[in-house]
């Protein structure tokens, strides 16, 4: 943002300077000379946009006719350059304008929209992190569709653009209050977005589940599909993608004066806050037409602004808004068709149809998120927000009470979890099965249903202590294994596996997911180290990986089984369906190995979640406490997937509800998050069998709408005190 506080630097000294002018002439002459003396340098600054823009439109140009090239019938360049000259080819004419003019046309419109929001977003909130991704805005656009069709509601293009303005609105709004409006740093403000969009989606895929038949290709349109019928969509969209653009850029100078900051910008005479609603309603606008036409095609905003900026110390006068703008959407329509044609250029024509293009984007984002965070310093209050500061330790017989409470919900859980399902049991039941002296009917439920229990018991253990440990070592109360990456990765391994070998092992499951959480974890800490550890850089570049590799889920399976989308569904939102003892064992292993480890070392814990000094001085070998630490958290979480597929915030969740129980000591903190952890999941997964049965809920869905309005107060109480 440097060079947009220059240029909005110029508005002040030329406001100041015509103040000057009139009370001293002198002062004003010699302002006037500046200006005239500067001259040379604004023609070569024009030079340098103009020709910006023409080798931008160029490249543009010829990525839309190679785009044009391509598709899955026989229709080549040559058909198409015949057909440009004249020569009638009624077969070249109709691919032509059914096929390849709609999917250009909706990857133009797509990409200019997504490129001006994206800038304006970060120009918002003066920071370059934020997009339609990482503020929800794509997220909440893509529930309200995902509504419509699972009420049975066939809205036209028009309608349901204004469906997913409101979601998407609603979302942003939502977002920006939790995060002081992006001032609050980059890490609350991602944070809060991703907390946002991982509820969002949690309820869309809950309705892509129960409603399986009304929103039948909905989960490919998700990832952003530019696959359309005809021109319809391109059409009616195309005026709002003109009126949004030019508003915007007609606002240029608005933001200009906005990027010197709100005080600075009031006192220019500048209405902020009506300014700030205004251009958050168009980029939603702009957001939501693109949803429309294509899905949620993912980080283009946040890649075409960042290439812009980039080139802004090589380009002046390109920060400047009325350019900045206008070029982030070309550079947002070029990332976008050149997404597609290297698709298909890769894998061939048919991926065109079955990859949607948002995961080629989004893989492509997931890198450009991951060089900015690496560019970002910790942000201060965001490491150890007031409400996640911990209590004083009421005593030891509050401990134990505390912890004997916990445990007593967990056995109560337990057996809720065997008597309640499609089919009810009584407790007279459970008490003959115990006794061996259960009917056919009764061992048979309770054979299917116990593992299940215990696989909803022990993962939940193993992510809240892999909470534990992840929150102690990066010292930012709002991190947990999903945040960093190593549920994703865990989820990429065990997903290649089961696409690649549907009946492999349990040991070789957990292995692929062990694997895969293990690259990830890799990633982000190398990623992350940078002369040290810094905790927001660790949770950035984690949101990134995280991104990336679930984008790659996504690819395999759409690629792999696309129309079988309810298994992958169901494993990436955690089940415990069809689970057997036997499958449970590299889980048991791991908590019977690193759980009693975690105890052990819980003195470092305590010294780790304090700074890097005191750890040193007491003879703490940090990097190596800190990288053991955090292995071990990643094996936790990879074996608990490889139990019950993805299953987010239970890391984040019952760590903080320990914490606020019995205080911060490790050697308490432990035991009471383990057994919380326990009790989140069973009750998850009993409530899930039980409450629609014979239909059911993913655990996994559960824990995420249950934990993240407790993770959203938690952002919330911080906000309130910084």
């Amino acid at each position: 943002m440097t060079d947009g506080r220059l240029l909005a630097n110029d508005h002040v000294k030329q406001a100041s300077g015509q103040g000057q002018r009139r009370r001293h002439p002198a002062r004003g002459r010699r302002f006037a000379f500046h200006t005239w003396s500067s001259a040379g340098a604004r023609s070569s600054s024009t030079a340098g946009v103009v020709g910006l823009a023409g080798a931008t439109g160029a490249l543009l140009l010829v990525l839309a006719l190679v785009h044009i090239t391509q598709g899955t019938s026989g229709i080549g360049a040559g058909d198409l350059l015949a057909l440009a000259t004249g020569t009638p080819n009624a077969e070249a004419w109709n691919v032509l304008v059914a096929s390849r003019l709609p999917r250009l046309s909706a990857g133009l419109i797509v990409g200019i929209a997504l490129g001006v929001a994206g800038a304006a977003f970060q120009s918002l909130v003066r920071n370059t992190l934020a997009s339609p991704d990482t503020l929800g805005v794509n997220a909440g656009a893509y529930l309200a569709i995902t509504l419509a069709a699972a009420l049975g509601l066939s809205l036209p293009v028009l309608p349901s653009g204004a469906l997913a303005f409101l979601g998407g609105l609603a979302a942003a709004g939502f977002v920006m209050v939790l995060a002081a409006g992006g001032a609050s740093g980059p890490t609350r403000l991602i944070l809060a977005g991703s907390a946002t969009a991982l509820a969002l989606g949690s309820f869309t895929t809950l309705l892509l589940l129960l409603f399986e038949e009304e929103t039948k290709g909905l989960y490919a349109w998700g990832s952003g599909s530019l696959v359309q019928a005809d021109l319809s969509a391109s059409v009616q969209m195309a005026p709002i993608l003109l009126l949004g653009t030019v508003a915007m850029v007609a606002l240029g100078h608005r933001l200009d004066l906005l990027a010197l900051g709100d005080d600075k910008a009031s006192v220019l005479g500048l209405r902020v806050g009506r300014t700030r609603i205004v251009v958050t309603m168009l980029a939603v606008l702009l957001t939501a037409a693109a949803v429309t036409v294509a899905g949620p095609v993912g980080f283009v905003g946040l890649c075409a602004p960042a290439i812009v900026r980039l080139l802004a110390p090589v380009v002046p006068g390109l920060m400047r808004h009325r350019v900045l703008l206008p070029m982030s959407g070309l550079a947002g329509a070029i990332i976008v068709l050149g997404g597609d044609v290297g698709l298909r250029a890769l894998l061939g024509n048919q991926s065109g149809v079955d990859v949607p293009t948002g995961v080629v984007t989004s893989m492509v984002g997931a890198v450009a998120l991951v060089a900015l965070a690496r560019r970002h310093r910790d942000s201060g209050p965001t490491r150890q927000p007031p409400a996640a500061r911990t209590r004083t330790a009421r005593g030891t017989l509050w401990f134990w009470l505390v912890l004997g409470l916990a445990l007593a919900g967990v056995v109560g859980a337990a057996i809720a979890g065997a008597l309640l399902g499609d089919t009810l049991l009584l407790t007279g039941d459970l008490a003959n099965w115990l006794a061996g002296v259960a009917g056919p009917r009764v061992l048979f439920v309770l054979d299917e249903r116990l593992p299940r229990v215990a696989a909803a018991l022990l993962a939940g253990t193993a992510l809240a202590v892999a909470g534990v440990t992840v929150q102690a070592v990066c010292r930012n109360p709002l991190a947990e294994p999903g945040i960093l990456g190593i549920t994703a990765g865990a989820g990429v391994g065990a997903v290649t596996l089961l696409t690649l070998a549907p009946m492999a092992g349990v040991w070789l499951m957990s292995s692929a997911a062990g694997a895969g959480a293990l690259v990830a974890f890799v990633l982000v800490y190398g990623l992350s180290w940078r002369a040290g550890l810094s905790s927001d850089r660790l949770v950035l570049i984690g949101i990134g990986v995280s991104a990336g590799f679930a984008a790659l889920t996504t690819l395999i399976i759409v690629a792999s089984d696309p129309w079988n989308t309810a298994k992958a569904l169901t494993w990436l939102s955690g089940s415990t369906y069809g689970r057997s003892f036997e499958q449970l064992m590299p889980l048991v292993i791991a908590l019977v190995v690193l759980a009693p480890l975690a105890g052990v070392v819980r003195r470092e814990l305590d010294l780790l979640a304090l700074d890097d000094d005191v750890p040193r001085v007491l003879g703490v070998r940090l990097e190596r406490t800190r990288l053991l630490a955090l292995v071990g958290s990643a094996v936790l979480t990879a074996t608990a997937v490889s139990a019950i597929g993805v299953v987010g915030f239970v890391g984040l969740v019952a760590p903080h509800a320990a914490r606020a129980l019995v205080g911060g000591r490790h050697a308490r903190v432990l035991p009471v998050a383990a057994a919380l952890g326990a009790l989140l999941v069973s009750l998850a997964d009993t409530i899930g069998r039980w409450v629609i049965a014979p239909a059911q809920i993913p655990a996994g869905l559960l824990t995420a709408l249950i934990g993240t309005p407790y993770f959203v107060w938690l952002l919330w109480r911080s906000r309130m005190t910084t």
